[in-house]
């Protein structure tokens, strides 16, 4: 990490809801809460808690020095909403297999 970049990772005590319009994308309880200096807190929710049926990969890619190549997901009418690091650094290991939308509800 870059001096003074700090990433941590730890399981979220939330239950955790993607909405986009009235259809639920995702909903777990299972989610973990990566904490990034000078980002706010992101929701990862694991693949299997997420509606993939209802999302389409997207051609959109973006890269992070601290978590490696990000692939994005998208809704008809609602662009790269949804995004993850299928191979991430392996100091962010943890966030394989999991998808980061840019809205959740919680409660």
């Amino acid at each position: 990490m870059a001096e003074g970049h700090k990433i941590t990772i730890e399981q979220a005590d939330l239950h955790l809801r993607a909405v986009h319009g009235d259809q639920v994308l995702a909903e777990t309880s299972r989610a973990l809460v990566l904490s990034e200096t000078g980002c706010p807190p992101r929701y990862y929710i694991p693949a299997e808690d997420v509606r993939l049926d209802l999302l389409t990969p997207s051609d959109t890619h973006t890269h992070c020095p601290f978590k490696g190549t990000a692939s994005y997901w998208s809704l008809p009418g609602a662009a790269d909403l949804a995004w993850a690091y299928p191979d991430p650094k392996p100091e962010v290991s943890e966030i394989k297999d999991h998808l980061c939308f840019y809205e959740v509800e919680v409660s």
